[in-house]
This record gives structure tokens, C-alpha cells and sequence, in this order.
């Protein structure tokens, strides 16, 4: 038995995905035969996996990709790691093309060039993402952490998730307190500076600098309100001492126009509050501490000298809309 054009648009219609079970085709009235011809060199299917039949013939797609993992190693499972926070739209995500899958510790499933299987006794409870079921964000992001030896990578990680709103800081600590965690140090290094209220890798430079400086630490991501309660902006780093910002400038990480436009109206928001603003470019992060430092210092004690603008301050969220008077000055 040969399939036929028609034959094949059936299946497809069966199989929206494009992918199928041998048992499924097995199941839909086709022979074992047919179905091994249809996958030989040549023919109009792939099997990327024993069992698993993907119903074209052309580059099977990072969703096809997805679902012969998730029929291959039977529910329930779930995807995780960087494969993952991608479906959850994640950017800046590391170059990890391999996709890791979650199942139940008992499960006897080995992991193929099409996947990596992770046995576990906490099987979380799936997100159902454009029909695939993913591990909730904080435990994508943390399994995604496992392999990264980089501090810059995880950052990018906690943050992008973070400034979408898709989890809290209290989630991945969450995630990384469960038992059995290992290979967490890093990640749980680069959670104190989220908690601390870094929202960026820039950011976390900052941090690490003004850590280092003998310099009061400031708060980190600060709405800063004029006194009738308007929000001027939300400051990158803030002395509530005495109202100093500092604007670790973003032009050269984000192209976007509309935020290069936020940011000037908040400069211009901030300047007509009388309020000292310091900025510095990521780069100068990097290849000029000492400078960056010295600049930073000497702002420091010039704002000391005068009075404090009348201004209020919250520690701000993504989604805040108005104040909480976590500090003012009347």
C-alpha cells in the first residue's frame, strides 16, 4: 500500500501539528508497511524518533520538534529550561537550542539527539502554551540556569521575565528553596541583586560598583513623585537621603524610539524638580570604574550639600499606578 496525495492531506487534517504516534497511524487504518516507506529516504515523512512519525518531508519545525518530544516520552511531561521561557516570549534568552523535558522520576524514558529528559519527584503543575504544556516561569528559569556559568546570562534571564511581569522575585526564591536543588549558587547569587531591586544586567554592574565604593547603598528602581503625588519617572538608582538619581542610560541597549523618549522626558522631569541626575552608559560599567566611581562619588557629596528636593518615592512595580507613600517629604 502506497499513500496517496489524498491519503496524506487526511492525515494531515487528523493531525493538525503534523505529527503523529506509529500507533496513531496504526490506529487511523494504515499499514506498518506503508508507514515504513513513507519514512524510508525518499518518501514523504520523517521519524525523528523511534515511534514518532512527523507528517512532511521538509525541516521538521522547532514545534513539530516539540511535540514528537512530548509523544515520545508520554504524559505527563513538560518542557522547561530555555526552551520554555522562549514559548513564554522571553528575550534575550542564551544560544541553547536543545530542548529539555521534564518527567516523573519513575518514568523509564532516555533522552535522544531530538530532546534531554529530566527525571524529577516535583512534576509541576503545566502552563498550556500554543497547545504545549510548560513548566510554570520560575521553574523554567531556574532549570534554564542549571548549565549558565555566566552572571550576565542569568541576569538577562530573571530580568526579562521580571520586567514582563511573568514572575516575581518571591517565585524564584520560592523555586530555588526547594530540596534538592543543586547547581543553584549562581542563580541564587543573581536573585539577591533582583531582590535588591535590579532590573537589568547594566543594573547589576551598577550595583557590584557602588557595593564595592564605601558609598550608602541606593535603592534600586525608584518611583519618584512630585509632591502633588505625579509621577516625574522611575529612577535607575536612588539616594533618599539626599534625592540623588543615577541613570544608567539605556540608548545603547534599546533602540526602541518610544523609550529613548521616555527617558528624556524623564530627565527633563527630573531637572525641573531640581533634582541631581548622574548618568553613565553600561559600557563605561566596564572598561571605566575608576572614572564612573569618581564621578559617581563626587555628585554624591555635591547633592549632600544641598537641600533635598520635595519629592516622593516608592519602590516600584511594573504595573504600579500610583503611590504608596513608601517615603515623602512634605
Amino acid at each position: 500500500m502506497r499513500l496517496s496525495r489524498a491519503d496524506r492531506d487526511r492525515l494531515r487534517a487528523l493531525f493538525p501539528a503534523g505529527v503523529a504516534t506509529r500507533k496513531d497511524l496504526l490506529d487511523v487504518g494504515l499499514s506498518a508497511s506503508a508507514i515504513t516507506r513513507a519514512c524510508q529516504a525518499g518518501g514523504p515523512w520523517r521519524s525523528p524518533v523511534r515511534g514518532i512519525i512527523v507528517l512532511s518531508d521538509g525541516q521538521i519545525t522547532p514545534r513539530q520538534r516539540a511535540r514528537a518530544a512530548l509523544l515520545r516520552c508520554g504524559d505527563p511531561c513538560v518542557i522547561t529550561g530555555v526552551a520554555a521561557a522562549r514559548l513564554y516570549g522571553i528575550r534575550g534568552l542564551p544560544p541553547d537550542d536543545r530542548l529539555h523535558l521534564l518527567v516523573p522520576n519513575e518514568r523509564q524514558v532516555s533522552g535522544t539527539t531530538l530532546f534531554i529528559v529530566i527525571r524529577t519527584r516535583r512534576m509541576p503543575v503545566p502552563v498550556v502554551r500554543d497547545g504545549l504544556p510548560l513548566a510554570p516561569v520560575a521553574r523554567a528559569l531556574v532549570d534554564a540556569t542549571v548549565p549558565l556559568c555566566e552572571a550576565d546570562a542569568v541576569r538577562a534571564l530573571f530580568a526579562g521575565a521580571i520586567q514582563r511581569g511573568l514572575c516575581t522575585p518571591a517565585e524564584l526564591a520560592i523555586e530555588l528553596a526547594q530540596v534538592q536543588r543543586p547547581y543553584t549558587a549562581l542563580a541564587r547569587s543573581v536573585l539577591e541583586e533582583v531582590t535588591d531591586g535590579v532590573r537589568s544586567t547594566a543594573e547589576a554592574w551598577a550595583r557590584r560598583l557602588v557595593l564595592r565604593s564605601g558609598l550608602p547603598a541606593p535603592q534600586w528602581n525608584v518611583g519618584v513623585r512630585r509632591a502633588d503625588g505625579r509621577l516625574i519617572g522611575v529612577a535607575d538608582a536612588w539616594w533618599d537621603d539626599i534625592g540623588l538619581v543615577w541613570e544608567i542610560d539605556s540608548r545603547e541597549w534599546h533602540l526602541d524610539p518610544e523609550a529613548h523618549d521616555r527617558d528624556t522626558r524623564r530627565q527633563s522631569g527630573f531637572a525641573a524638580e531640581g533634582i541631581p541626575v548622574i548618568h553613565t552608559r553600561p559600557s563605561r560599567l566596564r572598561t571605566e570604574r575608576a572614572e564612573v566611581l569618581d564621578e559617581l562619588m563626587r555628585a554624591h557629596a555635591n547633592a549632600a550639600r544641598s537641600p533635598r528636593p520635595r519629592v516622593r518615592t516608592e519602590l516600584w512595580r511594573p504595573d504600579a499606578r500610583r503611590s504608596s507613600g513608601s517615603s515623602s517629604v512634605a
